[in-house]
């Protein structure tokens, strides 16, 4: 299957996360974004290091430009389960913007294309990196990466987009 591009809808299916009261909550994509402008952006691992170090540090750091530009939601996604997620997501304490939501199926990320193929690595299937800006889920910027790299999709990519 091809990767969701610019123009396509963001198909709906289920995705996993925790709620303000801690709860784990299974949620559609289009329940959770529809009406909003949404930043969401995938990592093929939580805990691994250009994800820790770099690409969801980048959103952290550019959140307030993201909202000051129009930004409602900034949503970091991967095929880890929800626990890894959340865990993962409360080693930023700086955080205050970003939401970790978890597919840890891969059945949403087969849905968008993005499958990434790491087995050799020790990592089986992951969701390939990629940052994109929905509007009302429709995709205006897919800014995908190819195998591992980090080139395309760091917040300050989607800032020039905006």
């Amino acid at each position: 299957m091809a990767p969701i591009a610019v123009g396509s809808v963001l198909p709906d299916g289920k995705i996993f996360l925790f709620d303000e009261n801690d709860q784990l909550q299974t949620v559609t994509v289009h329940s959770l974004l529809a009406g909003k402008k949404v930043i969401l952006f995938g990592v093929p691992g939580a805990f691994t290091s250009a994800c820790s170090l770099q690409h969801v540090p980048s959103f952290i750091e550019k959140a307030d430009q993201l909202k000051a530009k129009g930004v409602n939601e900034i949503i970091c996604y991967g095929m880890n389960d929800p626990y890894v997620m959340k865990a993962w997501g409360k080693t930023f304490p700086e955080n205050k913007h970003v939401k970790f939501v978890s597919d840890g199926s891969g059945e949403y990320t087969k849905l968008l294309g993005l499958e990434l193929d790491l087995k050799d690595k020790g990592l089986g299937i992951r969701t390939r990196r990629f940052a994109m800006l929905l509007d009302n889920l429709k995709v205006t910027v897919a800014n995908i990466e190819t195998g591992g790299e980090f080139t395309v999709s760091s917040a300050e990519d989607i800032l020039k987009a905006l």
